[in-house]
C-alpha cells in the first residue's frame, strides 16, 4: 500500500533526518514501536482536555528518540485542538535565573506556539487575532450592532472594555499589564499600525528587557521577566482555553542542559521550579496545561547532579517499583523510552526508503534483502552495542539512498561494507560512562 505523505512532509522528513535532527512536521509517518506510550499519552490527553494538568518525563539514552517523542506528542495533540510550543534548554535557556535566561525559555517557547494549520510555529498572532474577532463578534451581538459596523472608532471604547473583562476573566497575576498590551494590539490590528502590534507581540513574547522602553512604547509599567514568566504561561493556557482550544502543551527538551549547571544551589533553584510546576499540576492548582520534559537518565537518576540529587522530586519520580519490562506503568509521571528493536528499526528504514524515493521522484535500487543487509553490517560493528544509536542508523541509511540517487553506478554492497562506527554521544555522557566505572 502507497504511502500517502505530503510533499512538503517528505521534504521536512528527509532533510532533517540527514542532518540528524527530528522533522518538525510528518513525523506520524516515521513512527514505529511507540503504541503503548502513544495510547497512554493519549489518555492522559484526555483528562487535561477535562480541566486537570500534567507533567510528564521522557527518559532515555543519547539518540534513543526523546526528541522524535516530543514532535509527535505534538502532531497526536494538535489534532485534538491543543496549543502546543517546544523550546530547548540551552545554556542561556533555564527555568529558574536571575540574569534573563528564564524569560529567554519563556520567548523560545512564546515563539514555537503552534496549532494544527500552523505545525511549523509562529501562531501567537494567528492566535491572538482569532480571539480579538471572537470578542469583536461576541460584542456586535450583546450590543446588537451590525458585523459591518462593529470595526468604528465610535465602537473602540465598548471593545476595549470587552477585551479587558475577558481578560480579567482568564488571567490571575499580571492580568491588568496583559489586558493594556492585548488592547494595544487590537487597536494596532483595527487600525493597521504594524509598529503598535508589532510592540504589543514583542511584549507579551518577553521580549522587552527594560521596563522604560515597553513605557515609551506601550504605556505599561511592568514587563514579563524571570520571575512573572510561569504566571504568563498560566494566563496563556486558560486564554486558549477561553478560545475553545482544548488546553496547552509544552515540551522542553534537552533537559541535560539543566543537569550541566555547575552550581550546585542553582541546579536546585532549577530544580525548585520544576517541583513547583509538578505540584501545581497534580494538585489542581492550574488546569488544561500539560508540560513535558526530555532528558538523559543521568538527569533523572543521578544522585550528585540530577533530579535524584533533590529529595522531594525524587520522592515523586521514583519508578513504580511493582513495574518490570514485561508490565509496564505508563501512567506513572516517568516513561522510560524502551530502545527500538531491530524488527522494529526495519520497518522504519523501509518507510524511509518510501519516503526518499516519494521525495525525489525515483525509485532507489534498494531492496527489503539490501536493508537486512545494512543493519546486519551496522548491528554486528565492533562498538555498536555500547554507543550504536538510531539517529546513526538513520543518517547512515539516507546517506546510502542520498548517493546512489546521485551516483546510480555506485556498488551499494560495496557502501554498505564500508560502513563505519562512531561514538556520537556528548562529551559529557562518555565522561559520565567513565565516572561511573
Amino acid at each position: 500500500m502507497a504511502l500517502k505523505i505530503k510533499a512538503k512532509e517528505a521534504t521536512a522528513i528527509i532533510n532533517s533526518l540527514s542532518g540528524g535532527v527530528v522533522p518538525r512536521i510528518g513525523v506520524q509517518h516515521i513512527t514505529v514501536g511507540r503504541k503503548l506510550e502513544i495510547e497512554a499519552f493519549t489518555t492522559a490527553l484526555d483528562d487535561v482536555k477535562n480541566g486537570h494538568s500534567m507533567v510528564k518525563f521522557w527518559i532515555g539514552d543519547f539518540g534513543s528518540g526523546k526528541s522524535f517523542m516530543l514532535h509527535l506528542l505534538n502532531t497526536v495533540a494538535t489534532k485534538q485542538k491543543f496549543v502546543v510550543a517546544n523550546a530547548d534548554f540551552t545554556p542561556d535557556n533555564r527555568l529558574y535565573s536571575n540574569d534573563g535566561k528564564a524569560v529567554a525559555l519563556y520567548s523560545a517557547i512564546m515563539d514555537n506556539v503552534a496549532i494544527q494549520t500552523k505545525p511549523e510555529g509562529g501562531a501567537l498572532p494567528t492566535l491572538l487575532d482569532k480571539w480579538i474577532e471572537q470578542v469583536v463578534a461576541k460584542t456586535a451581538q450583546l450590543n446588537n450592532i451590525p458585523v459591518t459596523e462593529i470595526r468604528s472608532e465610535k465602537y473602540f471604547n465598548l471593545i476595549q472594555g470587552n477585551i479587558m473583562q475577558t481578560v480579567n476573566e482568564v488571567t490571575e497575576t499580571g492580568g491588568f499589564d496583559f489586558g493594556v498590551v492585548v488592547i494595544k494590539y487590537y487597536e494596532g490590528y483595527i487600525k493597521n499600525d504594524e509598529y503598535l502590534r508589532r510592540s504589543a507581540l514583542k511584549w507579551l513574547k518577553g521580549e522587552y528587557r527594560t521596563k522604560t522602553e515597553a513605557r515609551q512604547d506601550l504605556g505599561v509599567r511592568e514587563i514579563i521577566n524571570d520571575l512573572n514568566y510561569y504566571d504568563m504561561l498560566k494566563n496563556f493556557g486558560r486564554l486558549f482555553v477561553s478560545m475553545g482550544y482544548s488546553g496547552f502543551m509544552i515540551n522542553l527538551d534537552e533537559a541535560i542542559n539543566l543537569y550541566k549547571i555547575s552550581t550546585a544551589n542553582m541546579r536546585a533553584k532549577n530544580y525548585e521550579k520544576i517541583l513547583t510546576i509538578f505540584n501545581d499540576c497534580f494538585q489542581g492548582k492550574v488546569s488544561n496545561l500539560f508540560i513535558n520534559f526530555a532528558g538523559t537518565k543521568d538527569f533523572l537518576e543521578n544522585e550528585r547532579r540530577g533530579l535524584f540529587s533533590y529529595d522531594a522530586l525524587k520522592t515523586r519520580l521514583e519508578t513504580n517499583k511493582f513495574e518490570t519490562a514485561e508490565h509496564r506503568d505508563l501512567a506513572q509521571p516517568v516513561i522510560k523510552l524502551v530502545p527500538l528493536n531491530h524488527n522494529e528499526i526495519f520497518v522504519l528504514l523501509k518507510k524511509l526508503k518510501e519516503i526518499f524515493d516519494t521525495n525525489y521522484s525515483i525509485n532507489i535500487n534498494i531492496s527489503e534483502g539490501d536493508i537486512h543487509l545494512f543493519m546486519e553490517e551496522m548491528f554486528n560493528k565492533p562498538g555498536a552495542d555500547e554507543f550504536l544509536t538510531p539517529r546513526e542508523v538513520i543518517r547512515d541509511f539516507l546517506n546510502i539512498l542520498s548517493i546512489l540517487r546521485q551516483n546510480p553506478q555506485a556498488d551499494k554492497a560495496s557502501l554498505i561494507s564500508d560502513i563505519e562506527i562512531s561514538d556520537e554521544r556528548p562529551e559529557e555522557s562518555i565522561l559520565d560512562s567513565i565516572e561511573e566505572l
